[in-house]
């Protein structure tokens, strides 16, 4: 399917990074964001446990011709606690679940959240694919997966995007999903493209971040991880400001030359980065710089893991490790 270049993941209104905005906050963000011409939002049924898709669907009502709008489901809150479940009852139930949230008839693009180990991912794709059959959703995306996964999926239905985590930060997508997504016209839809707000230069001190907020306990904002990733934004800072750009709009534009394919979804809480954001996308930055970008912020010189074990499992996605 054609995406546009940039999107608007909408996790960070309801869920991860700590106390969420208001409502109406939130719900004021996502009518800007369609007052000033975005028009691919992502949620999903895991974030705050299906208040996201509830603001997502108030935001768009009336409006719904404007945008593409994606979901995921096989991923969520279940008593309290996060569950992977692909089995195909569950995500007929999900995608049902969403689309009374979203109040929405069709869904354009529907996810497999994380695959399901326990389940053969072919199964969990040929419910999908019933959705597809029923009009329920017009296309099927993965989250998180490898290449081999991807293949498998292929093999039931066609699958339209793979949503994994991409930035100068994390690379595992150039092990082989860059490459395969490009080959096959799929989307490659990069979630965390500000590498959870590190490269937008918005995290000083990672223990003045409130409880709840799922960077606390990601390795790469702990010590001592943290304080050899943090010395390398006075560089980063320098390069964004010689290239007349911020730290954001640089880590956007590095991610947006990896392909026409690869469309980045950042997300925000706050109106004044939602325009930052929205302006990235016409912003002009010279290949050196790109590429100096790219040597300075690299697994090279990252330090730490993108997630932490108990989470690592969980996801499918090629690794440096396996690749050493």
């Amino acid at each position: 399917m054609n995406l546009p270049r940039y999107g608007l993941g909408c996790m960070s209104l309801s869920h991860a990074y700590g106390v969420a905005p208001q409502p109406e906050e939130g719900l004021r963000l996502l009518q800007t964001a369609l007052d000033e011409g975005v028009t691919f939002f992502d949620t999903a049924t895991l974030y705050g446990g299906g208040r996201n898709e509830e603001l997502v669907g108030k935001a768009i009502a009336g409006r719904r011709d404007e945008i593409i709008l994606a979901s995921k489901g096989g991923m969520a809150i279940v008593d309290g606690s996060r569950v992977i479940d692909g089995r195909p009852e569950t995500l007929r139930a999900q995608v049902d679940a969403s689309l009374r949230r979203l109040d929405v008839d069709h869904i354009d693009l529907y996810y497999l959240h994380r695959w399901d180990k326990s389940v053969p991912i072919a199964d969990s794709v040929a419910a999908l694919a019933e959705a597809v059959d029923a009009g329920k959703i017009g296309a099927i995306g993965l989250s998180e997966v490898s290449v081999a996964r991807l293949r498998e999926a292929q093999q039931v239905a066609p699958i339209a995007a793979v949503q994994n985590e991409y930035s100068l930060w994390s690379r595992n997508a150039e092990l082989g999903m860059l490459e395969a997504t490009r080959s096959d016209g799929i989307a490659l839809v990069a979630f965390s493209p500000v590498a959870r707000g590190f490269l937008a230069d918005a995290v000083h001190n990672p223990e003045e971040l409130v409880a709840k907020d799922i960077r606390r306990g990601m390795p790469r904002f702990q010590s001592p991880h943290w304080e050899a990733n943090a010395a390398l934004l006075p560089a980063w800072r320098a390069l964004a400001a010689e290239a007349g750009v911020s730290p954001a709009q640089l880590a956007l534009a590095w991610l947006s030359s990896r392909g026409e394919h690869v469309v980045p979804i950042p997300g925000t809480t706050n109106i004044d980065h939602l325009r930052e954001i929205i302006a990235a996308a016409q912003l002009e930055v010279t290949p050196d710089i790109l590429e100096r970008a790219g040597e300075l912020i690299g697994t090279e010189t990252v330090s730490g893991p993108r997630y932490p074990a108990n989470n690592a499992v969980e996801v499918d996605t090629e690794t440096f490790e396996d690749a050493a």
